[in-house]
């Protein structure tokens, strides 16, 4: 079959088709075409000829051309008689010819057998499919965060492929709420986790479990959040089960928590619908730890915390018949309040914490007495005072021993200097170990091994232990009177 001899806008006919039926630039198709087609023409000219093909985007008809490069000899072999020639042979059809420059010929159209046609389909059909998984993947990147309706095609191994308009997406089975399992043609609702460019196409992966659900389905129903009134500052979720959403309200009119709840609780139950079942903790944000994990541990009553900043760890101390309330059930309540505040959090009743207290109070006593030659009562004085090691009776400064009763500056000097004959001997004796077993001079004479190099950071540390060591009930701020909302 000739081109001549077609019609030549059932070329352009052809491509506006295929480009409306899947979705694409017309363009695409064409120029797909125009590869087939050179394909086709260097089948029937050769192989090593550089012919290309272009096809009129008004008429519909194709230009076949054979293109010539031209080459300096001198610093490039002429490999390619059919698509190369040197400055020399070039003259005979340019004036001037330069290295670089190119000459170009028309060849008269190529009459396409079966087998050159079917292979321009398979190049088209190659192109298009390329063509539409670009595009899939350029419409979906800039969806990955969002919620997506959707309609259940099937279901492979567990995972749900899900028809989602223009393409497939796939929730995998531990992404699925519970057990929820689901019929072809159901309609499902999803958060679009991640999309993925791969050979096969672009791969959108979906997701009920995760927090950024919950946090999207609020911002559907609650339009405050939606303006920016109300902002999600963290979510924590036991999906199908339980899960705590921390929110903070940017106007003072405005209860960030009745808002989420809603007339008769009208918009936390659309997400709990959702959620098949889901209960959902609304909690007030605070930018003070303390105070937020309080909120977080509702409806557990705390009555002390004590906080470590540089660990990153949290005491939690609650009344003994709280306990279990503030645990949870297998440990849900706790979990999901360490994922809210992002810290490790320790949970005691009183009477634990107490003890705890008296056995370290005991052995901080005893650590003085023994150490600095102190009777008891004294020893008492300085571990009440806050102190929990030599190191920082040792280098803190002797403005802070003065304030203990009893302590002046010869006390205050004379416990110093104890203190630091004890740690000198103890670096002396672990110097002395060090070089039997072998270790170099080099290394035993640094800084580091000096006790008085760890001055600044223990006086930090003490500071540390002194301000955030405990946080009796009452000092923190009323977290309000609806602090939680349960569905």
């Amino acid at each position: 079959m000739a081109i001549t001899s077609a019609n030549q806008l059932e070329l352009l006919q052809t491509a506006e088709a295929v480009a409306r039926e899947k979705m694409i630039d017309p363009s695409l198709v064409i120029e797909a075409m125009e590869e087939s087609l050179a394909r086709a023409a260097k089948s029937r000219y050769g192989a090593e000829m550089d012919i290309r093909v272009s096809i009129d985007r008004k008429t519909g008809k194709a230009t076949f051309t054979r293109v010539r490069t031209v080459i300096d000899p001198e610093e490039e072999e002429l490999e390619n008689y059919q698509a190369q020639l040197t400055v020399e042979q070039a003259k005979q059809y340019l004036d001037a010819p330069k290295i670089g420059d190119t000459i170009v010929d028309e060849v008269p159209p190529v009459e396409m057998g079966r087998i050159a046609a079917q292979s321009a389909k398979q190049v088209i059909l190659q192109k298009v499919r390329e063509a539409e998984r670009d595009r899939q993947y350029e419409e979906f990147k800039d969806r990955a965060g969002t919620i997506i309706n959707g309609q259940v095609k099937r279901e492979e191994y567990g995972n749900v492929i899900v028809d989602v308009g223009r393409g497939e997406a796939v929730l995998r089975r531990n992404e699925k709420i519970g057990r929820e399992s689901y019929r072809p043609n159901d309609r499902i609702r999803c958060y679009i986790k991640e999309v993925r460019r791969e050979a096969r196409g672009p791969q959108i992966f979906l997701s009920r479990t995760a927090p950024e659900f919950m946090a999207e389905l609020f911002k559907m129903e609650v339009p405050e959040i939606y303006d920016g009134i109300i902002d999600i500052k963290a979510v924590a979720r036991d999906p199908g089960s339980r899960a705590k959403i921390a929110v903070i309200s940017y106007d003072n009119s405005i209860d960030p928590v009745g808002a989420c709840v809603g007339m008769r609780g009208s918009r936390v139950q659309a997400v709990v619908n959702e959620l098949q079942g889901e209960k959902i903790d609304i909690i007030p944000w605070n930018e003070d730890a303390p105070t937020f994990l309080v909120n977080a541990l509702q409806p557990a009553e705390v009555s002390k915390v004590v906080l470590d900043e540089e660990a990153g760890k949290i005491e939690v101390v609650v009344p003994e018949e709280q306990l279990s309330l503030a645990i949870g059930r297998r440990g849900q309540n706790v979990r999901l309040a360490s994922q809210l505040t992002h810290l490790d959090i320790d949970i005691m009743t009183e009477e634990e914490e107490s003890a705890r207290r008296q056995a370290e109070f005991e052995l901080r006593t005893k650590l003085f007495m023994d150490t600095l030659d102190l009777d008891e009562f004294f020893a008492q004085l300085l571990v009440s005072e806050g102190f929990t090691n030599l190191e920082e009776v040792a280098y803190v400064e002797a403005e802070e021993l003065l304030v203990i009763d009893g302590v002046d500056e010869d006390t205050a000097s004379e416990l110093q200097a104890r203190a630091r004959d004890y740690l000198e001997a103890e670096n002396k004796k672990a110097l002395e170990n060090a070089r039997e077993l072998g270790a170099e001079d080099s290394l035993l004479n640094s800084k580091a091994s000096h006790p008085k190099w760890w001055k600044p950071l223990l006086r930090t540390t003490s500071n540390r232990w002194k301000t955030l060591r405990l946080a009796p009930t009452g000092s923190w701020p009323a977290a309000g009177p609806r602090s939680m909302a349960s569905a």
